[in-house]
């Protein structure tokens, strides 16, 4: 696994005047040029194939530094980076966001109001002592049809309306994937918001078991359900070992 993650990731050591610690930098987006890229290296769109109309996402300067910024109206798309990664090595995740406007039609618990402005999407690979048969043969035929499994399961840490911070609960379209309210309402828009979480923890906490490897990670902000429109900024995501302060730049 060492020799794998080697071949995969990049982790990085930074130093403060008091703390060291590794990270994996799953997207240092304020290390990117605007100007030459229009999304981020090492990510790629996440399109959905019932859905025409995609979200927009490009590198732009906000505050003196590079992040990316989600236009959504009346759409859902995101932006994914495949990368595997060991929990019980880096369960802490953190980043930032700044979302602009909640929506009025949302709701986390019905399928007519699944829709976000910001969402940071963990993704866990698939295994097969983790389903049952018939599920196999399912996840089989997915595979069979786009090169590879789907993911087994998926944390979102959303930004929503109305419910109350800490909320957790079941996608409406599928128990597979396990919804955490990391921000509500109106107090934090327009302006910067650190999130730190441990991952690990809210995986068992969720699910009632230890996960699997993280498959990939992605954000989106999607308005497709609701018919509304919504501006986000992502800034850096990253993985570490600890719960402890980095050496990146705050936002």
């Amino acid at each position: 696994m060492k020799k794998l993650l080697g071949l995969i990731l990049t982790v990085f050591v930074f130093q403060t005047s008091g703390f060291c610690q590794e990270i994996i930098k799953a997207g240092i987006f304020s290390k990117e040029n605007q100007e030459e890229k229009k999304i981020p290296s090492d990510w790629e769109p996440l399109e959905f194939e019932k859905i025409k109309e995609h979200t927009s996402y490009k590198l732009v300067k906000l505050d003196n530094r590079v992040v990316v910024k989600a236009l959504s109206d009346n759409s859902a798309s995101g932006l994914i980076r495949k990368i595997e990664i060991d929990l019980n090595k880096y369960p802490i995740i953190e980043w930032k966001w700044r979302i602009e406007n909640t929506y009025k039609k949302s709701s986390v618990r019905k399928k007519s109001g699944d829709d976000y402005p910001a969402r940071i999407y963990i993704a866990f690979k698939y295994q097969p002592d983790m389903v049952g048969f018939f599920e196999k043969i399912k996840f089989k035929t997915i595979k069979a049809f786009h090169g590879e499994y789907p993911p087994v399961a998926s944390i979102n840490y959303i930004f929503e309306s109305t419910e109350k911070i800490g909320t957790i609960v079941s996608n409406p379209y599928t128990d597979r994937v396990k919804m955490i309210v990391v921000d509500s309402g109106d107090e934090n828009l327009k302006k910067w918001v650190t999130h730190t979480r441990n991952l690990l923890d809210d995986y068992i906490l969720a699910f009632g078991k230890t996960p699997p490897l993280v498959s990939g990670i992605a954000i989106m902000s999607d308005s497709d359900n609701t018919g509304e429109s919504a501006t986000a900024y992502y800034g850096d995501i990253i993985f570490k070992k600890e719960n402890k302060q980095t050496c990146l730049p705050s936002q």
